[in-house]
């Protein structure tokens, strides 16, 4: 009875863990690809980018300076190791979608249905995921 007891404990553990890497790696590839997509397009000055950031009175090269941290910050999230980095880069996340959905409220640029607001801070959300499910092998 007992070893029945342990070998389901050990499967539900093992199921458990499974289920949490495929979240942290859903989420955070998820993450990943938003902010990839956003600072390509910030270095490119693709779409909207121009307008966005003028309508909030940036200046231009602010784009450049976003869209770089951006894809380092990407690059930083995927590879193994720098755990160390990898805090800086969760909070950086944080901090400018946070700063985003403020900047647009300031200046009441709420887009469509809040959209300036609410995928800000549905990044932020995910930045917060994504650090809440990173295994321990990703941990400082």
């Amino acid at each position: 009875m007992s070893k029945m007891i342990v070998v389901e404990t050990a499967e539900n553990v093992e199921s458990q863990f499974r289920g949490k890497m495929i979240a942290y790696w859903t989420v955070t590839l998820l993450l990943a690809a938003a902010l990839m997509l956003s600072g390509i397009g910030q270095l490119i000055q693709y779409g909207g980018n121009v307008e966005l950031v003028t309508n909030l009175g940036y200046p231009l090269y602010i784009l450049t300076i976003l869209g770089v941290w951006k894809v380092l910050g990407v690059i930083v999230l995927v590879v193994p190791g720098f755990t160390r980095l990898k805090e800086w880069v969760h909070a950086g996340i944080f901090f400018l979608m946070t700063g985003a959905a403020l900047s647009h409220a300031f200046v009441n640029d709420y887009g469509d249905y809040g959209f300036h607001i609410i995928l800000p801070l549905l990044y932020a959300a995910l930045n917060i995921a994504s650090w809440c499910l990173r295994p321990k092998s990703r941990m400082l």
